[in-house]
């Protein structure tokens, strides 16, 4: 009885051994795929950041992938002693303000679209979808007449109009897919209770739309925190320049200071580091929202 018992447990125990070992084999190669990505993101940072302590011609000297021999701080002190906060102070008012008008119009918009039956819904959503394979920098030309025809031009809030436009179009589709998964059942509980349709926007579905918001305002911020064609076009005095335009300021009068560049560089990136760190979670947390039904 018991030789019969140990046959049939032993492919059992194989199978499970088997099973075992392909698990083993997939997780390994898991993570060997996992360092190679943290070590292909982290790698241009790192090498900006190390080659930012440098004087303008260790490069040349010392070779770019070795430690700088000696460490030299004062980049990063000219820097910040010349201006480089202006270009920072400015680039988070338009930010702020940007994505302030553009998750306020986006909202609005998505929620008719994905809450509410109407004639042209469909048209108007295609309309707004088609947007979004046109390119920005097409517009350039358009864009710099039209800021010139609203006495706009070479102003701060020159930006805050092509930034909302044309991150427009991915924002409201993305909200609208994102509101159609909050369940009918809740505004039609809310509307026995005696609320309307601005309440039941502003206080029920805004609030569960929060994660959806959040990712929009991370991706949409990065692109705006970094965009440099509209603001080289569109504005020119060093006054109202944003911080993608600050390298011009310190690139060196006759020759390029490749280091002091990094650094601006290196302080421009380190604010966008910080809060993907902080708000990662809510990032992830808002993609993966919209994309389960129920």
């Amino acid at each position: 009885m018991s030789t019969i018992r140990k046959a049939a447990e032993k492919p059992v125990a194989d199978e499970y051994r088997g099973s075992k070992v392909k698990s083993t084999i997939a997780w390994t190669f898991a993570w060997i795929f996992a360092l190679f990505q943290v070590v292909l993101a982290l790698f241009p940072f790192i090498f900006m950041l190390i080659n930012s302590f440098r004087k303008q011609f260790d490069m040349l000297r010392q070779g770019v992938f070795h430690l700088p021999d000696p460490w030299y701080f004062n980049n990063y002190v000219e820097v910040v002693t010349n201006g480089f906060f202006g270009y920072f102070l400015r680039s988070v008012i338009v930010v702020a303000v940007s994505l302030v008008l553009l998750l306020a119009i986006a909202s609005c918009a998505a929620y008719p679209l994905s809450r509410m039956e109407f004639k042209l819904r469909a048209l108007l959503y295609a309309g707004i979808v088609a947007c979004m394979s046109v390119p920005m920098h097409v517009t350039l030309i358009p864009v710099f007449k039209l800021t010139q025809s609203m006495n706009l031009y070479d102003k701060l809030w020159s930006l805050v109009g092509p930034y909302v436009t044309f991150a427009l179009p991915m924002s409201v589709f993305i909200l609208v897919a994102f509101m159609k998964t909050i369940p009918k059942e809740l505004e039609e509980a809310a509307e026995i209770d005696g609320c309307n349709r601005f309440n039941n926007f502003t206080l029920l579905i805004l609030p569960l739309a929060k994660s959806g918001l959040s990712t929009l305002a991370i991706y949409n911020g990065v692109s705006m925190w970094n965009e440099f064609a509209f603001a080289n076009t569109l504005i020119i005095n060093p006054g109202n320049k944003t911080l993608p335009l600050a390298l011009g300021q310190f690139k060196g009068e006759h020759s390029l200071d490749i280091p002091i560049m990094l650094a601006v560089l290196t302080l421009s990136a380190l604010p966008m580091i910080i809060l993907f760190i902080i708000f990662q979670d809510k990032l992830v947390k808002g993609m993966m929202a919209g994309a389960v039904k129920g």
